[in-house]
């Protein structure tokens, strides 16, 4: 027995990175999940390789997703994209596309999952944050507001889902090597004035005590054992990945 046996999981952006590799192991555990993923392809792909389901959505749509209901026992907010700009210069267009998908987009799904989740006494909400849910960088606006923010969501609904056997924690890891930090090298190396091959090693580790990228199955591990009965009173809580970055 892996201990999710019976459990039906849904896991945003499953279709790649962080999200890709929670799918793999949640299912590993024996938990049914859902890819839900905007690349449908994609997310047909991972379904049918772990015996999972997929769900093509794009959660920038809030408004379609307001009338969503969902039932699942663990619901991993991980989906989430990435603009790097100065302030000044950030597109209010893409500031709010970022919120709507990393904050709106979470407090729609678990407003959808908890009634299944309190009727049946049991749920896991996981959601994917950052470092940057507990501390900022430059250039970031949109990101470190949408993660400060979902922090907070996922306090709440460890409040509230507390009495009915539902838990809620932020995973908070560093740079993770995935497709979504790597698309950043380019717009780091370009604001920061430096070559793209130091943007690793001078930008993203440099607060970091441990010198390596976390790997996606990392924090799939943390993401499995948040899901299981033996985190049952592990909630409200942030854990960090992060290699030291946030003890400073």
């Amino acid at each position: 027995m892996n201990g999710l046996e019976g459990r039906r999981a849904i896991v945003t952006g499953g279709a790649s990175g962080i999200g890709l590799a929670c799918a793999e192991a949640l299912a590993a555990g024996g938990a049914h999940v859902t890819i839900a993923d905007l690349d449908g392809d994609g997310a047909d792909a991972v379904a049918e390789r772990i015996g999972g389901s997929a769900w093509q959505v794009d959660l920038a749509d809030t408004a379609a997703l307001a009338g969503v209901s969902l039932d699942a026992d663990i619901l991993v907010n991980n989906a989430g994209i990435q603009h790097v700009r100065p302030i000044e210069e950030f597109e209010p267009e893409r500031f709010s596309l970022l919120l709507r998908i990393m904050l709106e987009a979470p407090f729609l799904l678990i407003r959808a999952v908890l009634p299944g989740m309190y009727e049946r006494g049991w749920g896991r909400v996981i959601n994917v944050s950052s470092v940057h849910g507990l501390r900022a960088s430059p250039y970031k606006s949109a990101y470190v507001a949408a993660k400060h923010g979902l922090e907070g969501l996922s306090k709440v609904t460890a409040l509230e889902g507390g009495p009915h056997g539902v838990t809620s924690n932020c995973v908070n890891p560093g740079y993770v090597r995935t497709p979504l930090v790597e698309r950043q090298i380019a717009d780091q190396a370009r604001i920061h004035g430096i070559p793209e091959s130091e943007v690793v090693p001078r930008i993203m580790l440099t607060e970091s005590a441990i010198k390596r990228l976390v790997e996606p199955a990392e924090v799939a591990s943390l993401v499995r054992w948040l899901a299981s009965d033996d985190a049952g009173m592990v909630t409200g809580a942030s854990h960090t990945m992060d290699g030291g970055w946030s003890a400073r």
